[in-house]
């Protein structure tokens, strides 16, 4: 098959393939399904936004495998204030199920954008497809809208029902009564790591405890995010920095939040950094993410290796009881430590450590193992998205999300101890076509619920519903610190001065 790509800077790119060799029959492209922030570029303000792409037969049927990319053809394109094309980078996703991601990035600020996809020569883009502007790039400094407007304009999920859970216990919250408890609290330098973060006008302040405290980047590069593009109620907060969950039934509870709960603990739960990051960053500092994992392989469903897939390091025992199933057991399961820290004692039974691969490869098998490693893993949402079945260990830790995933559903339980993982990938194994059904719907799942506008919906709305709370007054204490915003120049006012152009 001869494929041209053809950029005009990095404006526009042209798919055009010889149709002969690619185009299936049974594809309607009148029926083709397509949504996805991306269609609502003026509102709804991301680094990268995104469109998928369903294709259907005749009778309104999803196809379930990849036409290939050359019946897809995509065009976005816009001018500068000055007349000058639009940098913008496109790229599209075959996720090899019938279904596509095209997804932009802009440069710079745009107007009279326009949006078309195409398939087999016919548009398919079914809302205004014109965007008179600006459309600004997200590294803008233009906060326009409310939080509430913020959440209406995307749509967002109102059925948080982890994050009411955490809230219940804190229904008021008056931080000039516990704040210096929490500080005495866990102001552990060896062991526990937090910061005091408050948001007041729209700019961000504040103070951090512990010995390793580098992982506030994440947090400040949220909240920087946010403030970028919606004017965030003024707010107070801790942000636990580790891993593990802090605060304990048994003892008096203080709210803090964390990226990771369990059922020993009442701490307020966010969207962990990792996800957070790939959501914020893809096409940028990130090459995982949540929409390019959906692309990882090139392999249609039978054409994966029918076994379970593993890697990671050695951050739990059952890691390790891992690799003894999988040296009993080498036609089911392909496993390896990575790098050994917790137990190095033991590397002459369970090496030698193998060299980490991409994620990208997981997805060559069609099985896929979740085991926590400190706590939850937060590899998680990956593995649902990644076309395979998942395997998940029974768990005391849960991330924000666990609450909607339905086992059988959306993956395969296993027990704690693993004595039951064989069995249940024999069952995969003897049960393809239903095992493959799982799979979809664990993407499905990921598509409903961790996509990039979903990670920031909650976000936004934990905020929200911790701003009703609050009955301080929010203010900035002296020993805060203010986190700027990046130098960057953009004009929020250039809608006014730009007169339309034709291009």
């Amino acid at each position: 098959m001869k494929k041209l790509c053809i950029f005009v800077t990095l404006t526009t790119c042209f798919f055009i393939a010889n149709y002969a060799e690619i185009i299936s029959e049974q594809i309607a492209p009148e029926n083709s399904i397509i949504w996805g922030p991306g269609l609502k570029p003026e509102e709804i303000v991301m680094k990268v936004r995104y469109i998928f792409l369903q294709l259907q037969d005749g009778s309104g049927k999803n196809l379930t495998t990849s036409p290939g990319q050359g019946i897809i053809l995509h065009q976005i394109k816009g001018k500068t204030i000055k007349g000058d094309l639009c940098p913008i980078r496109t790229q599209i996703i075959d996720c090899m199920d019938g279904s596509f991601i095209i997804r932009y990035r802009i440069f710079k600020t745009c107007f009279n954008l326009k949006l078309s996809v195409k398939v087999q020569n016919t548009e398919v883009i079914k809302v205004p497809s014109e965007f008179k502007g600006p459309v600004f790039e997200e590294e803008c400094d233009c906060p326009k809208s409310s939080i509430t407007e913020f959440l209406e304009n995307n749509e967002c999920d109102k059925n948080n029902s982890q994050l009411f859970e955490n809230l219940k216990q804190f229904p008021s919250v008056n931080f000039d009564e516990i704040r210096d408890d929490i500080i005495k609290r866990y102001d552990r330098p060896q062991s526990v790591s937090l910061c005091h973060y408050v948001v007041k006008s729209n700019k961000i302040y504040r103070n951090c405890y512990g010995q390793h405290v580098g992982f506030k980047m994440f947090m400040d590069s949220v909240l920087k995010a946010f403030t970028r593009r919606v004017l965030l109620p003024d707010i107070e907060f801790f942000m636990n920095l580790g891993d593990w969950p802090l605060v304990k039934k048994k003892e008096k509870i203080f709210p803090i939040f964390s990226w990771c709960g369990s059922k020993d603990t009442d701490d307020i739960i966010l969207p962990t950094y990792d996800i957070t990051e790939s959501s914020l960053e893809a096409m940028d500092r990130v090459t995982m993410d949540m929409l390019s994992v959906q692309g990882s392989t090139k392999l249609s469903w039978d054409e994966k290796v029918e076994k379970a897939f593993w890697r990671g390091r050695d951050s739990r025992r059952e890691r390790l009881d891992l690799i003894d199933i999988a040296r009993e057991n080498p036609d089911f399961i392909n496993a390896s430590i990575t790098n050994f820290f917790f137990f190095r004692d033991e590397m002459d039974k369970y090496g030698p450590g193998q060299k980490p691969i991409s994620m990208f490869n997981f997805f060559e098998y069609k099985y896929q193992i979740s085991i926590d490693g400190t706590v939850a893993a937060y590899r998680l949402p990956y593995l649902l998205a990644g076309g395979s079945v998942v395997f998940k260990q029974d768990s005391n830790y849960f991330e924000y999300f666990y609450d909607k995933l339905t086992p059988g559903e959306h993956f395969i339980p296993v027990k704690a101890n693993l004595s039951d993982l064989v069995k249940k990938i024999q069952w995969a194994r003897e049960n393809d076509k239903e095992a493959r059904i799982i799979s979809k719907n664990s993407r499905q799942f990921v598509r409903d619920n961790l996509m990039p506008k979903d990670i920031i919906c909650y976000h936004m709305a934990l905020f929200t519903e911790w701003n009703k709370r609050l009955k301080n007054e929010i203010k900035v204490l002296p020993n805060m610190e203010e986190v700027p915003q990046n130098p960057y120049s953009c004009d929020c006012s250039t809608k006014e001065s730009f007169h339309k152009t034709e291009l």
